[in-house]
């Protein structure tokens, strides 16, 4: 072979930018032996039969995949002669089966942008864009070509890994040679164990990296920090000191995207990803200054999101922003310590071990009427009582993003706690809230949203009977209830985001 000899090969020799292209060298610098055009050239077609022979009654060698490199050696009559160096062997392919690579860098880019647009050619697009970083000058990848080719790279590494999440059985084997193809263009991903059992696979988000690290397009800044921020792929099991830092690296990946140059519906999901996330620290944030920024910078992403402008496959991430911000709104209060209504005294206070306890008395501290103790947070701002003095409700968080309410009432026996969840299912994310008394001291209003199990319940206006805190009566908006026209909490209906 001449030292012109165009090479793809299977070594991790292609190291442009720091970006390991494991898979192959393309190097497509044209070149001759024989009086033969040599080149490189990628597959078009699943399963594209590599032959013995330039006829298709000769042997079968191997299937090959979309997307896969090939060195091209020779032609004959509508084959050409190619070499696999990953599997080592070589053999015909019919030519409108192969995809020969030029050798200029815009013609490959122009190539990238279409393949980039194919729902299942995201193989043939990784190659397309190996093909780029392999052939394009310094100056090309540093400037705009080079961020968009990256950013095709992580975007199309990360539609795969979505594929294969789904669990479509009938795909099984065509994902699976994705994953194979991407592997062989230095791509990594990593598996991610969920509590329900199931292993989410997710890319690393090595190119989604490099693009912001480059003077890229504001719209490819939003792409990769979204995707690096993915709250899917962080680790359930991590330690809360492990996930404080993860949330912290997240919010300032999400800082550096300038959202006043984005179109309405990307600066729509930035602001949801970043209200997340601050939601997230200001539970995880134990100091009381640092924990209540984070709940009102959460807070005022949120505020600043335009519902109209929202794409129809955003509307699971603004409910699970929403439920994830209302859980934590009253951290952006003042932290309270004591509480009095008339003779009746609330105070917290913290054991060694870490948790918070509600302490209830009339006067006389060493005789509680009550005493709870939990390793959440309890919101002692949010405590309100009726006007009958025989309950109080207060919101207790023991999870991020998931809220429940704690309802202290007075009866014969005295004073005892009932815990209200979000649903009546293992915790997710999710809030009930209490939303006012109503006259008589039997019933209180709430308003509950959850997503648990996988499945979202919908957001429901309830009336509860205080003494066994059974729903009575409820409905999807709160107008249709007439207790609720009446007896709303002033305060609820202005700070909760239940009625967004």
């Amino acid at each position: 072979m001449s030292k012109n000899k165009l090479r793809v090969c299977s070594l991790p020799v292609l190291l442009v930018m720091g970006l390991s292209l494991a898979a192959a060298c393309l190097n497509v610098a044209a070149a001759a032996e024989a009086g033969k055009p040599l080149g490189a050239g990628l597959v078009l077609h699943d399963q594209a039969p590599l032959r013995g022979a330039a006829r298709d009654s000769a042997p079968l060698q191997a299937s090959l995949w979309r997307g896969e490199a090939l060195e091209i050696r020779a032609e004959r009559l509508d084959h050409y002669q190619v070499w696999d160096y990953r599997r080592e062997r070589g053999g015909w392919l019919r030519k409108s089966q192969i995809y020969r690579l030029p050798n200029d860098p815009n013609e490959l880019l122009a190539s990238l942008r279409l393949v980039r647009l194919q729902q299942g050619a995201e193989a043939l697009g990784l190659g397309l864009a190996a093909a780029y970083v392999q052939s394009a000058s310094r100056e090309q990848l540093n400037g705009a070509g080079g961020t968009e080719a990256l950013d095709a790279l992580g975007t199309l590494a990360e539609r795969i890994a979505d594929r294969a999440n789904l669990g479509n059985k009938n795909n099984e084997t065509l994902t699976a040679a994705q994953l194979d193809v991407a592997a062989r263009y230095g791509l990594r991903y990593v598996s991610i164990n969920q509590p329900d059992g199931r292993v989410l696979l997710c890319y690393d988000g090595d190119a989604f990296r490099r693009v912001l690290s480059m003077p890229a397009a504001a719209e490819a800044q939003a792409r990769a920090a979204l995707a690096l921020t993915r709250p899917d792929c962080s680790d359930p099991a991590a330690l809360p000191s492990d996930k404080e830092k993860l949330d912290a690296w997240r919010a300032e990946v999400l800082s550096h995207v300038d959202v006043q140059d984005l179109a309405p519906h990307w600066k729509n999901r930035v602001l949801m990803r970043r209200a997340a996330v601050q939601a997230s620290l200001a539970f995880a944030r134990r100091e009381a200054a640092a924990s209540t920024a984070a709940a009102q910078a959460s807070l005022a992403d949120f505020a600043s999101l335009q519902p109209t402008e929202l794409a129809e496959d955003d509307q699971a991430s603004w409910n699970d922003t929403a439920m994830r911000v209302n859980a934590m709104r009253w951290a952006a209060s003042p932290r309270l310590s004591s509480r009095e209504f008339g003779k009746l005294q609330m105070s917290l206070s913290a054991t060694p071990e870490g948790e918070q306890c509600l302490s209830l008395t009339d006067g006389n501290p060493a005789r509680p009427l009550l005493r709870r103790c939990s390793f959440g947070r309890v919101w002692l701002a949010s405590a309100s009582l009726n006007r009958e003095g025989n309950a109080i409700a207060i919101a207790a968080q023991p999870l991020e993003g998931w809220r429940e309410l704690w309802i202290l009432h007075k009866s014969s026996e005295g004073w005892r706690l009932q815990v209200l969840p979000p649903t009546a299912a293992h915790p997710g994310l999710g809030y009930v809230e209490f939303a006012g008394w109503v006259p008589g001291g039997k019933q209180v209003l709430v308003s509950r949203e959850a997503r648990a199990e996988g499945r979202y319940a919908r957001r429901t206006f309830e009336l509860l009977n205080l003494q066994t805190l059974a729903t009575e009566r409820q409905a999807g908006e709160p107008q249709l209830l007439g207790a609720f026209q009446r007896w709303q909490d002033p305060a609820w209906k202005r700070e909760s985001l239940a009625l967004r």
